[in-house]
């Protein structure tokens, strides 16, 4: 006699198949549709600025790979969090994503959002060192010569940054509490918008991130003293690091990744991640972001949220040593 277990063995088999036939399996099903329309990549800063172009060289190799228009959204504002609330309130469905950089104005303002909290961590893209760049009239050629003229003149050079809390206003801070130093801050929405005031030559310096400033600094509309990096950039191998300019120990550099809103399915998840390293993998994606001073960096999601969180602290540290509050 054939047993019991036997006669229901292919009739469960029939059923699963069945219903994955019929779509009842949901969860493979939607993963496998995305992205389903038009994908929105928020930058939370102003066009123009280091964030906007990693965006954009990123969301031109997207639109071909996935398939569907890969569009930049910038959302300037207070220190990045305006841009960061409307990326945390978007449908958690895959189609709206975030690309942003080192900045916390978040921690400063006592937002609701957080990069920890707020977002699920997708994927890095790489890093780049902070530039120090003056405005080719600013009489200082050298590290030692601008803590000089800082300490003779406390308060008296302007530097500009893409906002509160943004990673040229904490570079800077990083640098003054380094240095024991006073300078006096010119925030604006955006890294462009900073650059822009720095080559008009209304502030003197920026400790900003290298992609922006690498076209004025080719021009001559602006002058490279130091690098903020671990060691001299490849592309710069004669400007010396902030380091071994008499400040021992400094060290910044800014990292660009990809988030997504936090109940944002982990299978959508995994196929950004995978969509986004893909693009990196690409020689010539690779050559363009190295073009303008960014190293790419691929690492796991879950390896990224590590770095978030130390790196979270490691501002929130500067933060509150600097004493600094919002505007």
């Amino acid at each position: 006699m054939t047993p019991p277990s036997a006669l229901r063995a292919p009739s469960i088999v029939a059923g699963v198949l069945i219903a994955v036939g019929l779509g009842l399996c949901t969860v493979p099903v939607a993963a496998q549709s995305w992205p389903e329309k038009p994908v929105r990549i928020i930058v939370p800063w102003a066009p123009g600025g280091s964030t906007d172009i990693v965006a954009r060289m990123l969301a031109a190799d997207l639109t071909k790979r996935l398939s569907q228009q890969v569009v930049v959204d910038n959302r300037a504002g207070a220190g990045a969090i305006v841009g960061m609330e409307v990326a945390a309130a978007a449908p958690p469905d895959g189609h709206t994503w975030m690309l942003t950089s080192t900045g916390y104005g978040f921690i400063i303002q006592k937002a609701k959002v957080d990069l920890v909290n707020s977002f699920v961590s997708v994927a890095m893209i790489g890093t780049s060192d902070s530039a120090l760049v003056v405005h080719p009239s600013f009489p200082i050629s050298s590290v030692k010569e601008l803590i000089a003229l800082a300490r003779k003149r406390p308060g008296e050079i302007n530097f500009a940054s893409s906002g509160v809390g943004g990673f040229p206003h904490l570079t800077t801070e990083l640098f003054m509490l380094m240095t024991k130093t006073q300078m006096t801050h010119v925030p604006f929405k955006g890294g462009g918008p900073a650059l822009a005031d720095n080559v008009a030559g209304n502030s003197q310096l920026q400790m900003g991130s290298l992609p922006g400033a690498i076209p004025f600094i080719k021009s001559g509309r602006l002058r490279l003293v130091a690098m903020g990096g671990p060691k001299r950039n490849p592309g710069f191998p004669d400007v010396p690091t902030i380091a071994e300019s008499g400040v021992p120990g400094f060290e910044s550099q800014i990292w660009f990744g990809i988030f997504a809103p936090r109940a944002t399915p982990t299978g959508v998840v995994a196929q950004i991640h995978g969509a986004v390293n893909g693009a990196l993998e690409t020689p010539d994606m690779v050559r363009r972001l190295d073009e303008q001073g960014v190293v790419v960096s691929r690492r796991s999601s879950a390896e990224f949220a590590k770095l978030m969180e130390f790196e979270t602290a490691k501002w929130t540290r500067v933060i509150q040593t600097a004493k600094i509050t919002g505007e």
